[in-house]
C-alpha cells in the first residue's frame, strides 16, 4: 500500500458515488411512465448520460496531467452532486434532460480520473483485483437505486412528495460526504514526466490495435450494462404484465449479481488467469442473451430472472479486466489511455438508441438481439486477453 487505509476507504466511497450513474435505468422507466414516452424517447435519457463520455473523457485525461488525479475526482463528484439536486425541484422532461446530462458529465470525469487514482494507492500487480473491488462497491449503489425508487413510489407517505425521485436527495447527501472526505484525505501522486498530450495525440492511441480492441470492448460492456438495466423490467411487463414497481426488481437483481460477481471476482482474479475468467464471463452473457431472445414466448418469470442474473454476474468483471489490460499495455500513457477507455462508455449511448428503435419495430426481443451482438464481440475479444 502506498497510502493509509483511510485513503483507500475514501476512494472506495468515491467508487460508491460513481455507481449513482446506474440510477438512469430505473429512473428512465419511471420518467417514461410519468410522461407517457415511447421506448425510443425514453432511451434518449440513458443515451444522453453516456453521450458525454465521448466529449469529456479525453479532455479529462489531459486535465489530470495538469491538476492531478485527486483534484479531478473532486471536480467530478461536485458536478455529480449538482446533477442529483436538480430533480428535487421537478421531473419534467427538460429538467431530467439537464440532470442526466450533468450526471453523465460528472461520471465521465469521475471514471476517467478515479480508476488511475487507484494506481496511487495499490501496486500494479493488484490493480485488476482492486479495480474489481471498486466495481463491487459501485455496484452496491447501483442495486440500491431501484429499491429506493420503489420505496418512494409506494410508501404510505410518498417520500416528502418526491415519490420515486427521493433517491436523488439521498444520493446527493452521500456525494457531499464524499467531497468532504476526499478533500481532506492525503493521497500521494507520482509526478508524471510525460509531456501533456493534446486531444489528437490521445486519439492517435487508437492506432494501437490492442488499445482499439479494448476501446470497442468497453463500448460493448457498457452497452450491455445499460441495456440490461433498462430492458429487464420491460421484459417482465411485456411477457408477464408486471407493473413497473414489480418489474423494477429485475434491475436490482441484475446489480445484485453484478455486486456478487465483483466481490467474488476480486478474489478469483488472484487465483486464475484474466483470460480464463474473461472467457467464462463473456460466455455467461452470450448464453443468457440467447436464452432471452430464443425463448420469446411468455414463460416463467423465474427463467427471465435467471438469465438476468447470468448477465449481471458475467458483466461484473469485464470492465476491470479490459481497463487494466489497456493501462498495463501503455504504462507511460496511463492518463491518456484512461481517457480513451472511459470514452468507450459512449457505448451507453449507442446501444440504447439502437435498442430503442429495434424495440419499437419488433418488440423487446429486438433490444436483446442488439445486446447479443456486443456479447459476441466480447467472446471473440477473449483471444486477445493476456494471461
Amino acid at each position: 500500500m502506498k497510502s493509509n487505509k483511510i485513503a483507500f476507504l475514501t476512494v472506495m466511497l468515491a467508487f460508491f458515488t460513481m455507481g449513482f450513474v446506474d440510477l438512469v435505468g430505473i429512473a428512465s422507466n419511471y420518467v417514461q411512465k410519468d410522461l407517457a414516452l415511447s421506448d425510443s424517447q425514453a432511451n434518449i435519457l440513458p443515451s444522453l448520460v453516456f453521450f458525454w463520455f465521448l466529449i469529456f473523457s479525453i479532455p479529462t485525461g489531459m486535465l489530470m496531467n495538469r491538476i492531478g488525479r485527486k483534484k479531478t475526482v473532486l471536480l467530478s463528484i461536485i458536478v455529480t452532486a449538482v446533477s442529483l439536486i436538480i430533480p428535487i425541484f421537478g421531473s419534467s422532461y427538460p429538467v431530467m434532460l439537464v440532470s442526466f446530462s450533468l450526471l453523465g458529465i460528472g461520471n465521465a470525469i469521475m471514471q476517467t480520473s478515479l480508476n488511475p487514482l487507484v494506481g496511487n494507492i495499490v501496486s500494479g500487480d493488484k490493480l485488476a483485483s482492486t479495480l474489481t473491488f471498486g466495481q463491487f462497491v459501485k455496484a452496491i449503489a447501483s442495486f440500491m437505486a431501484p429499491y429506493i425508487a420503489m420505496w418512494g413510489a409506494t410508501a404510505v407517505i410518498p417520500s416528502f412528495g418526491l415519490q420515486w425521485r427521493v433517491l436523488f436527495p439521498i444520493y446527493a447527501i452521500v456525494a457531499l460526504l464524499a467531497i468532504l472526505l476526499l478533500g481532506v484525505v492525503r493521497i500521494e501522486e507520482e509526478k508524471s514526466d510525460t509531456k501533456v498530450t493534446g486531444f489528437l495525440g490521445c486519439v492517435k492511441l487508437l492506432g494501437n490495435p490492442f488499445v482499439l480492441l479494448c476501446f470497442l470492448g468497453i463500448m460493448c460492456h457498457v452497452g450491455i450494462d445499460v441495456g440490461t438495466n433498462t430492458t429487464a423490467p420491460k421484459l417482465l411487463m411485456e411477457r408477464h404484465a408486471f407493473t413497473l414497481d414489480e418489474a423494477a426488481k429485475a434491475t436490482s437483481l441484475y446489480f445484485i449479481f453484478r455486486t456478487i460477481g465483483c466481490f467474488t471476482g476480486s478474489y478469483i482474479l488472484r487465483k486464475v488467469s484474466n483470460k480464463l475468467f474473461f472467457g467464462i464471463s463473456a460466455f455467461l452473457i452470450l448464453a443468457a442473451l440467447i436464452g432471452l431472445a430464443v425463448v420469446s414466448e411468455p414463460q416463467s418469470y423465474i427463467f427471465i430472472y435467471a438469465m438476468i442474473a447470468m448477465i449481471g454476474y458475467g458483466n461484473s468483471n469485464i470492465f476491470s479486466i479490459i481497463f487494466s489490460q489497456a493501462m498495463l499495455h501503455e504504462p507511460e500513457r496511463q492518463n491518456e489511455v484512461s481517457g480513451l477507455m472511459i470514452m468507450g462508455l459512449f457505448g451507453g449511448t449507442v446501444f440504447p438508441l439502437l435498442m430503442g428503435f429495434a424495440s419499437d419495430f419488433v418488440g423487446t426481443v429486438g433490444a436483446v438481439l442488439v445486446m447479443a451482438v456486443g456479447a459476441v464481440y466480447l467472446s471473440i475479444f477473449t483471444m486477445r486477453i493476456s494471461k
